[in-house]
């Protein structure tokens, strides 16, 4: 199955935790979250809105996925990662996970890199930052039923 046709299968408003490694403090930050799955342009698409929190304040992302010829095409924006920035990301799909990558400017430094792994059933969203020499680190993570 395709991972449009994966995502479209498990269509619904999941709940659950998002859970944000904050770089400012170092530490973890559980907040509720939700996520809802919309097929686009008659399916061709799909896209994902998600809800968390960061110190008592909402904030929201949303994932637009496509899968041509074999890979994945995404555009990522949340309110507290990017700002007014659309992230453009590119990846596969194997085994039920849907991975893409995108990359950022870091000033004065080299780009950074980041990844997205959403796993359909049971939903889960992952997304890791990736340092110019490769290493990564849990930026965020939400698990929902």
């Amino acid at each position: 199955m395709d991972p449009i046709a994966a995502l479209t299968a498990v269509r619904r408003t999941w709940s659950g935790t998002n859970t944000l490694q904050d770089p400012i403090t170092g530490a973890p930050e559980e907040s509720p979250s939700t996520v809802g799955i919309t097929p686009v342009l008659a399916g061709r698409f799909v896209r994902i809105d998600y809800t968390w929190a960061y110190q008592g304040q909402p904030q929201e992302g949303s994932i637009l996925l496509g899968f041509d010829s074999g890979e994945v095409s995404a555009h990522w924006i949340d309110s507290w990662h990017m700002g007014r920035k659309v992230m453009a990301c590119a990846g596969t799909a194997a085994d039920g996970v849907i991975t893409v990558r995108g990359a950022y400017a870091a000033p004065p430094g080299p780009d950074w890199g980041w990844r997205i792994e959403i796993i359909p059933s049971p939903f889960k969203i992952t997304h890791m930052n990736i340092h110019p020499d490769g290493e990564e680190d849990l930026a965020a993570e939400g698990v929902y039923s």
